[in-house]
């Protein structure tokens, strides 16, 4: 196996507006935690560098204070697209790795597992760039994957330019859609950022980190794609509405996981179960159950319905109904 030497870059500079909060869209809790943190920790678990966030002039201090001192830190001062956002750390990371991935404070669902098959794949293809695609439908607003009569990807279409073209039906109708999650050679990315051109959005003007596919493919260099199967990975939160079907998501892989485990779940529509919550084997969790922070429940207990447990160390072979349950933090 070819070996990685990769950096992460965490684009966090977005305030998120359709939030309709005083707090940071990325701040907002998804399974337990911070939605950002999530990312972070996919991110620690495949990179050899730290990761570098890229923040914004408001509200950076707090992604600072939640992530902690062992990751970089940048300011984007103005908000110009992902393009831009990712050349702001160019000063930072230009030298100091082999590749470069770049995703998003707020795409919680994204594996480690995922963001490695990128990284793997760009080591052993050299190519330019490897991005991340999905299968969806013609109604997505995700960028479309162009490929040529060999296969090979061409440009990412996004729908609004895809409407203005002659061939606009075939464009939107194409089911291969970009995610947005890239793993770059470093020397490439920084060496053809800068030429990324200026285009026009719904609130300004901005540089788009998707031009790069069409850059590396007039330069004569390979573009390849990790196809994710798991479609919940490219769930993202950009309002309050679409948070829930995020969080619920998250829910259901804790559930999926436990289940495995050997732990039953009467009814998991209603249960809910943090990262950090360990559950012992033949343990039943009945409805209502609200599993939180570092809980250790241990073999064979029943827990529920109507139960809160909070940084609690249950016993093997308990039994606990109806109880709201805290320990320390």
């Amino acid at each position: 196996m070819t070996q990685t030497d990769l950096a992460v870059i965490v684009l966090a500079a977005g305030m998120g507006t359709r939030m309709n909060s005083k707090i940071q869209k990325i701040l907002h809790p998804v399974g337990g935690q911070p939605m950002v943190m999530h990312v972070v920790q996919a991110s620690r678990q495949v990179s050899q560098h730290p990761i570098t966030m890229v923040v914004g002039k408001i509200g950076g201090e707090r992604v600072e204070a939640l992530v902690g001192a062992d990751a970089h830190y940048v300011v984007q001062k103005e908000q110009l697209g992902t393009g831009h956002a990712t050349r702001v750390a160019a000063d930072l990371l230009k030298g100091k790795s082999k590749q470069v991935a770049v995703t998003y404070g707020d795409m919680p669902l994204l594996r480690p597992e995922t963001l490695q098959k990128l990284a793997q794949m760009q080591a052993e293809s050299g190519a330019a760039v490897v991005l991340t695609t999905v299968m969806g439908d013609p109604s997505s607003s995700f960028g479309r994957i162009a490929r040529n009569a060999e296969g090979k990807i061409q440009e990412i279409v996004e729908v609004a330019e895809a409407k203005r073209r002659p061939n606009s039906e075939a464009l939107l109708n194409i089911r291969e859609l970009n995610v947005g999650v890239y793993c770059f050679d470093a020397d490439f990315l920084w060496a053809n950022l800068p030429d990324l051109p200026l285009r026009q959005a719904r609130s300004g003007v901005e540089y788009y980190l998707t031009d790069m596919i069409e850059i590396a493919v007039q330069k004569g260099r390979l573009v390849e794609a990790v196809e994710i199967e798991d479609a919940d990975e490219c769930l993202g939160a950009g309002t309050r509405a679409e948070l829930i079907p995020v969080d619920r998501a998250f829910r259901q892989r804790e559930i999926n996981k436990w289940l495995a485990a050997g732990v039953t779940i009467i009814d998991p529509a209603t249960t809910y179960i943090d990262p950090q919550v360990t559950i012992g084997r033949d343990t039943v969790i009945w409805p209502n159950s609200y599993l939180r922070g570092t809980t250790t429940i241990g073999e064979d207990c029943t827990i529920g319905p109507n139960v809160i447990l909070t940084n609690t160390n249950i016993q093997d072979g308990t039994t606990l109904e109806m109880q709201n349950v805290s320990g320390k933090g």
